[in-house]
């Protein structure tokens, strides 16, 4: 680098608590500050997920929103938040544009060309042809690839898909995991029976939870349904959700209807996640499309075993029979099955949890930063011709 910190502007759709926004946060965080300053512009959207911006603020990174930036496809309107973005990027001179998901990566990688920002990079938090069937999606992102210099994935099954329909080329694929903070995971500051002596929870049952947003993506009806069908046999088994969303009525309906109220925790939108996680014996999430969820390592670190549907990321967290089990997603009776297997055998459980645990630093926040700052140098002088600044000893 020349000598100055390379000014990086991270876009995305919203800031909730999901996945790529908790990434984007961290990696501005955790950038060394002396090398590259932070920023992040995003839309006015938030939900139930709940909202990143006071934390990010806290964080001290620079928050700016964009009205015009919403996550709907909406023509005229993405066009303003275009030129506005535009404008954004040719008045802060920015070094690096950054883009996450699909609709910010889009607008953002356009604007970024047109505004002559040096380096662009995407990242890939899963593919909008995996949701969509295709579509328009597929030949957005190949249009889009063209219009940057890295394409970040956070698993190698992105990588793998984004090649097969055409979006860019091998060489502008970088594998960089979305970090987590894990020391809060692997200790939480409470015991597993303090916890469930707050939560009211009986210390015999085997609990296993799902952390997540109660989405179609996330499909809790069939981890819902695959409970309902062992519930009578395992007695001692019993389910904690963790997070909301738009089928929280749904998810109460089946639940209730079942007749297993007592013994489905419904707890919302949670803030204490590592101290909820020590009070499980198993974690599971049937989604039906994935990137790379970010609760598998927070899992790992809690060292729980974890029961996953066979989605993209997925089979890179989870090694079946080793750290945890793999069933074909929307199949109801494997997910019984495998819930019956991890309650028939708890100690079976928690040595996939263990083996979990040994592999939870090749996610860790840390790692995601320094793994970034290569790249964005990397980048940075092949299209400058600048070198890098040496590293502080």
């Amino acid at each position: 680098m020349s000598g100055r910190r390379l000014r990086v502007l991270n876009i995305i759709t919203r800031m909730i608590r999901g996945g790529a926004q908790e990434t984007a946060m961290l990696q501005a965080a955790l950038l060394d500050p002396e090398r590259f300053q932070c920023e992040i512009l995003t839309g006015p959207e938030t939900g139930s997920e709940g909202s990143l911006h006071e934390e990010t603020r806290a964080r001290g990174i620079p928050l700016h929103v964009e009205p015009s930036l919403v996550r709907a496809v909406r023509p005229w309107q993405d066009l303003r938040a275009l030129k506005r973005i535009e404008a954004r990027l040719r008045g802060g001179r920015y070094d690096i544009v950054h883009t996450h998901t699909s609709k910010a990566g889009v607008l953002g990688r356009v604007a970024a060309r047109r505004a002559g920002v040096p380096v662009v990079v995407h990242t890939a938090h899963g593919w909008a042809f995996h949701v969509r069937g295709g579509g328009y999606w597929a030949p957005i992102e190949r249009w889009c690839a063209r219009r940057c210099d890295a394409i970040v994935v956070v698993s190698r099954t992105d990588e793998t898909s984004g090649l097969a329909h055409g979006v860019g080329v091998p060489s502008q694929y970088h594998l960089i995991r979305s970090g987590i903070e894990l020391d809060a995971f692997r200790a939480p500051g409470v015991t597993r029976d303090e916890m469930r002596r707050r939560l009211g929870w009986r210390p015999e049952a085997f609990v296993v939870g799902m952390v997540g947003r109660l989405s179609p993506q996330k499909a809790p009806l069939d981890l819902v349904a695959a409970f309902a069908r062992i519930a009578a046999e395992r007695p001692e088994l019993e389910l904690a959700l963790i997070g909301d969303g738009p089928l929280r009525a749904d998810v109460d309906r089946a639940v209730d209807s079942a007749g297993l109220a007592r013994r489905v925790h419904r707890l919302g939108l949670r803030a204490d996640v590592p101290q909820l996680l020590v009070a499980l014996d198993a974690l599971a999430l049937t989604s039906r499309w994935e990137g790379m969820p970010r609760v598998f390592p927070q899992a790992m670190a809690a060292r729980l075993p974890i029961l996953a549907t066979a989605v993209d990321g997925a089979r890179e967290a989870v090694t079946a029979g080793e750290t945890g089990l793999l069933v074909p997603p929307g199949d109801v009776a494997a997910i019984a099955a495998a819930l019956r297997e991890l309650a028939t055998d708890p100690a079976r459980a928690r040595r996939m949890g263990e083996a979990g645990a040994r592999r939870a630093s090749e996610f860790s926040a840390e790692l995601m930063a320094r793994q970034l700052e290569a790249l964005y140098e990397s980048l940075w002088e092949r299209r400058t011709g600048a070198a890098p600044r040496p590293h502080p000893a």
